[in-house]
């Protein structure tokens, strides 16, 4: 058989497995997969986060809301589904909610180092304090997924390049401030939810990196604890 016509058989074949899957569940492929009609474990809560009627039960519009949280922080498979990972990144932004103004209120960040840079693992979170007051933020960061983690405990920045250009994984690092052999405050163009997390770094939006580049400088400390969830 040709190349043409083994490719035709191939395609007949697919079409065949396909037929069944799509007159089960009354829509086309295409739709099949881009939006799911199941209702998640998670359901009720990604409801109640969304906004959406809190009922437990997947409709087109629930699966639309999903998918579009999913697509905007880079969840994947983004087909609408309430689960563990998505659950995950909406529980997360509560706790961020819930911090406030008052990211060092366990005292876990020192007071007594002047200007310095910490980083909550735990919450995600990082600020710019001087002594107990609160210089800037707290933000949202994205740090070391697992097996990259992003080292804890106290350190210093040691270098700082602006244009920044990884040499290992040859993507732009902008406002890079080093602390910790490879490991920096960079700006990333991905969502700061954007699951599993960064190879070490602790990423920010442009806005909060541009932000720390100009209250921070070479010989300033930084804080790192607690423990990045799924690592």
């Amino acid at each position: 058989m040709g190349d043409i016509g083994r490719r035709g058989a191939i395609a007949l074949t697919v079409t065949g497995l396909l037929a069944p899957l799509t007159l089960a569940l009354g829509t086309t492929p295409a739709q099949a997969a881009s939006c799911t009609t199941s209702a998640g474990p998670y359901q009720k809560q990604v409801e109640k986060f969304l906004g959406r009627p809190v009922d437990g039960r997947q409709s087109a519009a629930d699966c639309r809301a999903i998918k579009a949280f999913q697509t905007k922080h880079g969840i994947s498979p983004n087909i609408g589904y309430a689960g563990s990972v998505t659950w995950g990144v909406m529980d997360l932004m509560n706790k961020q909610k819930a911090v406030g103004k008052n990211p060092n209120k366990a005292g876990k960040c020192p007071v007594n180092k002047g200007r310095i840079a910490c980083v909550d693992l735990t919450l995600q979170l990082s600020w710019i304090q001087d002594g107990s007051k609160l210089v800037y933020g707290p933000v949202p960061v994205r740090t070391g997924r697992d097996g990259y983690e992003t080292r804890t405990g106290l350190k210093k920045i040691y270098w700082r390049h602006i244009d920044h250009v990884s040499s290992i994984y040859h993507v732009p690092m902008p406002y890079s401030q080093f602390f910790d052999g490879g490991q920096a405050f960079h700006a990333a163009a991905v969502s700061m939810w954007n699951p599993p997390g960064s190879r070490g770094c602790v990423n920010l939006t442009k806005a909060d990196a541009k932000k720390y580049w100009s209250l921070l400088k070479k010989g300033d400390d930084v804080f790192v604890y607690g423990r990045k969830p799924g690592t």
